[in-house]
């Protein structure tokens, strides 16, 4: 008990020296540390998430993954009303990052109402209600297989709504002259990408994982929908080569950034597909962790290469910095919150009373 309670410090210590940096980098240069914070808390909380969604697949596609993965996506799900928390800095200095909450904004009527800062903001409140209630009723629904089906089936639509919303909301909006009609799905596919790859991991760090290589399967079917997304969305803005879309993609291919979507591609798709083609890599669950933590790791090359280019006006070596730190932050608090449920069983432990009697 003694150790718990001094790594539950020592990772909250970890957590207070960034906030402290953050606060700092925001005297500094407001704007530049905005942004980092932004990236940094897109790719984090696509985390929790995603798992979300995965969780809500597990219940309807009955498996042993369902049984052997259940306890590390219910902690992981637990932190969503925490990532919640950490969006009221960018909602409270919406005007910082996104054109639209800007003084001088000039869109079109639709465009003006749907992204005005009090709409976005009681949106995201309203996202992350839903989100949490869903990681409620799901965590209740357990171990009843009619229950669990039942609150899946609505809940995936719900949630795949939601979602797509959540992506036009805070990464799309950032250039509101950009539109694709299959950005809220590229969203989609990201937060789903990350919540397999974070739910896989902490299911091999608590060795809840007996065979790795149904788990394989299963993060390279999810890697190839997200590059078919994005592939998607590519070949419909190129054959129809609207100069405001096609904008989006240049800014997105120069001044460096070629070298980030570059190691996206590579780190993201080319990599994990061919290193899963080889048996031996397919049944090591080292490979299978090392694989789960390159997806991971790829989420912040895809979200900076996504959301910076859009932002004008940032100093590039604090942005850098300052993303570091956030990060540091984010996935501190991220593993506090995973810790403390696995170790505590408090936060969304709302199981019927019969199975908390059983358990006692």
């Amino acid at each position: 008990m003694i150790g718990r309670d001094l790594r539950d410090r020592r990772l909250m210590i970890a957590v207070v020296g960034p906030a402290g940096m953050l606060v700092a980098g925001a005297f500094a240069d407001h704007r530049s540390t905005a942004a980092a914070y932004l990236v940094a808390w897109i790719a984090v909380s696509a985390v929790p998430i995603g798992t979300l969604g995965v969780l809500m697949t597990s219940y309807l596609v009955r498996r042993a993954w369902t049984e052997e993965l259940q306890p590390a996506m219910t902690a992981i799900c637990a932190t969503l009303p925490i990532f919640g928390v950490l969006f009221l800095p960018v909602l409270l200095d919406l005007a910082a990052l996104y054109p639209a909450a800007g003084p001088h904004a000039t869109l079109p009527a639709f465009k003006a109402v749907y992204l005005a800062p009090r709409f976005v903001a009681a949106r995201t409140v309203i996202y992350f209600i839903v989100w949490t209630w869903l990681a409620l009723k799901l965590r209740a629904a357990w171990p009843e297989p009619d229950r669990m089906a039942r609150t899946a089936s609505g809940g995936l639509i719900v949630y795949a709504i939601s979602v797509s919303f959540a992506g036009v909301d805070w990464m799309e909006a950032l250039q509101p002259q950009f539109h694709s009609s299959i950005y809220g799905l590229l969203y989609l596919g990201m937060v789903l990408l990350n919540g397999v790859a974070g739910a896989i991991g902490l299911g091999l760090l608590l060795c809840r994982i007996r065979r790795a290589g149904g788990y394989n399967a299963l993060l390279l079917s999810t890697i190839l929908l997200w590059a078919y997304l994005h592939a998607m969305q590519y070949i419909v803005i190129w054959s129809a080569n609207i100069p405001d879309e096609v904008a989006w993609y240049i800014d997105r291919s120069s001044n460096g950034w070629q070298f980030v979507l570059s190691l996206l591609a590579v780190g993201q798709l080319v990599f994990p597909f061919f290193a899963l083609l080889s048996h031996r890599i397919r049944a090591d669950r080292r490979w299978l962790l090392g694989l789960c933590a390159l997806t991971l790791a790829m989420r912040i090359c895809e979200v900076s290469v996504l959301a910076f280019p859009a932002i004008d006006g940032l100093h590039g070596w604090l942005a850098g910095i300052m993303l570091v730190t956030a990060l540091a932050l984010l996935m501190g608090v991220l593993a506090w919150g995973v810790a403390f449920r696995l170790r505590h069983g408090r936060w969304l432990n709302f199981a019927p009373p019969r199975v908390r009697a059983e358990a006692e």
